[in-house]
Order: structure tokens, then C-alpha cells, then sequence
């Protein structure tokens, strides 16, 4: 099965203020994942840039910066092959600690 574990980041947060032992932190757990055989893909996100939406007539509208405003956006992910949710959840538990930040854990369909 695969899952997405997603990191939350707080509206307005700079990553480029984290100490250095964060960016250790999270590549020490990339490099265990990597190691059990589950991290699929990573990434990190900046901040959003351009939303798009379907408009009635059948364009699409293009602005500048989120489709929603919130005050928690999508700071990075990975897409981790488990066996079961636990096994997904006891990963995104080590995110938590490593990226310091909420995490959710979603399956793919």
C-alpha cells in the first residue's frame, strides 16, 4: 500500500530560520527509509505561487498565491510503500520528531 505523509507547516513560516540539526534530523530519516526499503519519493515545497480553478465558461482562472487561505499549508511530503497504516503512522511519528511539525498520513487509493 502506498501513503502519503504530509508535513504542516504554520502560515508564514520560514524554514531558512531552522538550526542545522533539523536538516540532520530529517535526512538521518530519509536515509532510513531509504534503508527499510519504503520511501518511494520526497520533497519539500516553497510557499504556493499560483492556483488554478475551472471557471462556468469553461476557462481556467490563474492567481496568485493559495486556492484557500488558511493558516497551516503544506510544507514537504514523502510517498512511503508500507504493508498497513501502523507501519505508515510509526514513520510519520519519526517525522513528526525530525521535521518538528504537525504530520498527517494518508493512503492512496
Amino acid at each position: 500500500m502506498k501513503f502519503l505523509v504530509v508535513i504542516h507547516h504554520p502560515k508564514g513560516y520560514d524554514g531558512s530560520l531552522e538550526g542545522k540539526q533539523m536538516a540532520q534530523d530529517i535526512d538521518a530519516l530519509n536515509d532510513e527509509m531509504e534503508a527499510a526499503g519504503v520511501r518511494n519519493f520526497a520533497g519539500g515545497l516553497q510557499p504556493i505561487q499560483k492556483s488554478l480553478r475551472a471557471q462556468p465558461d469553461g476557462t481556467v482562472l490563474v492567481t496568485d498565491g493559495p486556492y484557500l487561505e488558511t493558516e497551516e499549508y503544506i510544507g514537504g511530503f514523502w510517498i512511503l510503500e508500507c504493508a498497513s497504516m501502523d507501519e505508515a503512522v510509526e514513520w510519520g511519528r519519526k517525522a513528526v520528531i525530525a521535521c518538528r511539525a504537525p504530520v498527517e498520513v494518508r493512503p492512496f487509493f
